[in-house]
């Protein structure tokens, strides 16, 4: 949504485009502890689905909308004004122009955030809260003797990442095919 909002100019743009950029320079313990702190003055307790997601958004975030500003870049608008030419409201425009176009993008865009965010163990270290995550558990196996369990957990996550791809891939032959029928 970032990448398309940035398709226009809007007021503020260059500021909040800087400041989303800015969390890829700054280290990541000040960030999360930031973050941690930041939850603990507003009386929230710091958990894993609130401020250690906000942790890893402000890593994998600025990332996605530069992946979808390239996207959107040689992205041509002409479909989107052929669409409205015939007469598709903004939201058909939408569904059934822009988003079979940037799919395989966004699908992309959400693998690399996963993979960039499986590691992040400082950024989370500090925002979990009392219940462990992937990364911190994954630290919490290599700093004793290494068990089957790590190469297991490896197995699945690249065994998943194999099936988005391959899912994805499959939506888009089934698609492709369903047009050509129709």
């Amino acid at each position: 949504m970032a990448g398309l909002a940035f398709r226009r100019k809007f007021i503020g743009a260059s500021a909040l485009f800087y400041l989303a950029v800015a969390s890829l320079v700054v280290p990541s313990i000040i960030v999360s502890l930031g973050i941690g702190v930041l939850f603990s003055q507003f009386g929230f307790q710091p958990s894993w689905f609130t401020s250690a997601f906000g942790a890893h958004l402000t890593w994998t975030l600025p990332f996605g909308v530069l992946i979808m500003f390239a996207v959107f870049n040689r992205f041509s608008p002409s479909y989107e004004e052929a669409a409205r030419d015939l007469g598709a409201t903004a939201w058909q425009t939408f569904s059934n122009v822009v988003l079979p176009m940037i799919a395989p993008s966004l699908i992309g865009v959400g693998l690399f955030g996963f993979t960039l965010s499986y590691d992040e163990f400082a950024r989370t270290l500090m925002t979990s809260g009392t219940y462990n995550t992937l990364p911190l558990e994954i630290y919490g196996m290599t700093t004793n003797v290494t068990t089957p369990v790590l190469y297991a957990l490896g197995t699945v996550t690249t065994v998943f990442s194999f099936l988005v791809i391959a899912g994805t891939l499959g939506l888009i032959v089934y698609l492709n095919r369903a047009r050509a029928r129709g």
